[in-house]
Order: structure tokens, then C-alpha cells, then sequence
């Protein structure tokens, strides 16, 4: 399937959106794809959002983590303009543009990409993370700190850390409330593309360190996001 240029976004009617995700979900793989072991490197990416006047801005960043010691190896980010309406259920076409453009700054490509959303957690099976991986041509995780409620209601995963339970959508699993830490509220962990649930889970829990429930890509990259959104606010 020929991918629409995010350029072209900004046009774009709810009903071709829908269109879009539609054609594009029932190519998402839900196996591992790359390789017989786990990449060296896992990137978070996170967006911040501010309003200038009558316009709507937003900053992209993208962090690279060793995946052993979750330590920062790179950083990439790109801001600008929203030119795509808040549409429930729609959100990539918000946000690629500037994911896409931050993901082209990088130095090496990951093979794997967190993202602060969902996957195949959505309600046409085609969140920001799924999405994404179409362009970025890697796998991809959602990782949302919120319940997107599209499925069935489930029951909540064990107190102790590595605990998960099931989340499904239409009799299928699309998801999992994972616990990395206990006596915390859980993540939501998705599929993107290109991955298992079951390595994104394990993937999510060993990159979860001391000082948060969150895994570290997603976690510093939400705080470099809102770091940049203030310096960004003085300067634009």
C-alpha cells in the first residue's frame, strides 16, 4: 500500500482518516521481527504541546536508550506548527509529521520505538504507535499511562511487579495492564508492529527503573519534551 506523505495530512477529512487506518490495520504483524535477540537500543518518543496566539505548536522528542543500563545514547527533536485538527481516535495524523521529522534526525535508526500512546489499542486497531511503524519501518509500543477505553473491561493485574492482565477488543487481545512496580498504578502496554505482546511486556519491564513506573524511553522523553516546551515558549 502506497503511504500518503504527511505533508498531506493537513487536508485530510475524519472519514479519510478513518479510511487510512482502516486499510493499514490489518497489516500489522503481531511477531517479533527483528532478529533472534533484542536490539541494543529501544527509542522513546514523546510530544508537548503549547498554544502561541491563534496557533497550536508542538515539540517532538526522541530519546535512545541503551537497553541495559537505560542510559540516553542520542537525542533528536523537531517542532513547529499543528496543522491537523484534535480528532478523537485520530491523533497520529497530528502527530507524525513532527515524529517523522525528529526520527529523520537521528544519527542510527533503532529498531524499536516507544511510543507515549497506543498501538493496536484503538478503537479501528491503528493507534500513533501502529501507525508509525509504516514510516519509521521499525517495530514499534505503545505505551500509555491511561486506560484507552476501547475494548472490554478487564480486571486489574496482580500487586506484584511483572504483573499483567488482558485487555480485549472484539473477543481478540489488544493489549495489557502490566505492573512494573508495586503498589502503582499500571501502563498500558500494546502492540505497535512488528512485536509480540508478550516481548513488548518483557521489553517494557526490564527497561523500568527504580525511579519510575514508567519505562525509561517514554519516561525521559516526555520529560525532554517538556523541558524543550518551555525553553521553545521563550524563544518562538
Amino acid at each position: 500500500m502506497k503511504l500518503l506523505p504527511p505533508e498531506a495530512f493537513a487536508g485530510l477529512t475524519e472519514d479519510t482518516c478513518i479510511r487510512i487506518q482502516k486499510e493499514l490495520a490489518p497489516l500489522v504483524v503481531q511477531e517479533d521481527r527483528f532478529g533472534s535477540s533484542l536490539p541494543p537500543t529501544v527509542a522513546g518518543v514523546d510530544l508537548a504541546y503549547w498554544q502561541k496566539g491563534d496557533q497550536e505548536l508542538a515539540v517532538c522528542c526522541i530519546l535512545v536508550v541503551d537497553r541495559e543500563s537505560r542510559a540516553v545514547v542520542e537525542k533528536a527533536e523537531a517542532y513547529g506548527p499543528v496543522r491537523f485538527p484534535y480528532l478523537p481516535g485520530c491523533f497520529a495524523f497530528r502527530e507524525l509529521p513532527l515524529v517523522l521529522e525528529a526520527a529523520a534526525r537521528l544519527t542510527q535508526k533503532p529498531e524499536i520505538f516507544f511510543f507515549d500512546g497506543n498501538g493496536i489499542l484503538h478503537p479501528r486497531g491503528l493507534g500513533l504507535a501502529s501507525h508509525a511503524s509504516f514510516y519509521l519501518k521499525a517495530s514499534t509500543v505503545g505505551i500509555a499511562k491511561h486506560y484507552y477505553h476501547v475494548g472490554e473491561d478487564f480486571s486489574p493485574p496482580g500487586e506484584e511487579p511483572g504483573a499483567c492482565s488482558p485487555i480485549t477488543r472484539e473477543g481478540k487481545v489488544a493489549g495489557c495492564a502490566l505492573r512494573t512496580h508495586a503498589g502503582v498504578k499500571p501502563v498500558f502496554v500494546s502492540v505497535g508492529n512488528g512485536i509480540s505482546l508478550d516481548t513488548a511486556s518483557k521489553l517494557a519491564l526490564a527497561l523500568t527503573g527504580p525511579e519510575s513506573h514508567i519505562p525509561a524511553p517514554t519516561r525521559l522523553a516526555d520529560l525532554e519534551t517538556h523541558l524543550r516546551r518551555e525553553e521553545l515558549r521563550c524563544t518562538l
